[in-house]
């Protein structure tokens, strides 16, 4: 996989995207949750804070997707309590590729971006449904995940601020949106920075 690389296969219905910036991660996901041709949900959450340090976003089934982030929120909590100190982002995109690869004969129905910010600065990892891991500056995935890396790809810069990444990953989701049927109805987005973590809804008019 190449760097920006959009990696995907078709039943990963979705859009969803991950920006590392100069200050801090973006991760972003529309709210469709689509069943073939038919739409389940127009309010489905694929992106999501793991504690306040770590975020992680979501392409393909909603059940899958659910149970990773349990299991890694649990693992990561107990690890904290054990150790009495904090997990870097790499440690959790590491552990869940072991947990992926663990379980690669029936494997989870979903890739996933792991993100955010620690004491070595802040990372973005990319994860497919066996467990490859690879630290990235931006990726896409879902069905439409090729629209929206090209439209990072045109204008992500490696000094972007969380600010202008947010408006990148929310331009970026909103022209996949406009042409994927399995993506819609809203952008969820997770900030993370030294200054703390924080969610916000971008209404899709």
């Amino acid at each position: 996989m190449l760097p920006g690389a959009q990696i995907g296969y078709p039943e990963m219905g979705a859009t969803t995207v991950g920006i590392s910036c100069k200050d801090g991660v973006v991760l972003a996901s529309e709210k469709r949750i689509s069943y073939g041709y038919t739409i389940m949900s127009k309010a489905g959450k694929k992106v999501f804070l793991v504690n306040g340090r770590i975020g992680i976003a979501f392409a393909g089934l909603i059940s899958d997707a659910q149970a990773i982030l349990r299991r890694l929120s649990a693992e990561v909590r107990l690890y904290e309590l054990d150790y009495h100190t904090k997990m870097t982002v790499k440690s959790a995109a590491k552990l869940l590729s072991n947990i992926l690869y663990s379980q690669r004969g029936f494997p989870a129905f979903a890739e996933t971006i792991v993100g955010g910010v620690d004491q070595e600065g802040h990372r973005l990892f990319v994860l497919d449904q066996l467990g490859s891991l690879i630290e990235d500056k931006f990726a896409a995935l879902g069905t439409g995940g090729a629209l929206a890396i090209s439209v990072i790809e045109q204008e992500y810069k490696d000094e972007i601020t969380v600010k202008d990444g947010k408006e990148l990953a929310v331009k970026a989701v909103k022209a996949a949106i406009s042409r994927d049927v399995a993506s819609g109805d809203g952008v969820d987005v997770v900030i993370i920075s030294k200054e703390g973590a924080k969610e916000e809804f971008f209404p899709v008019k």
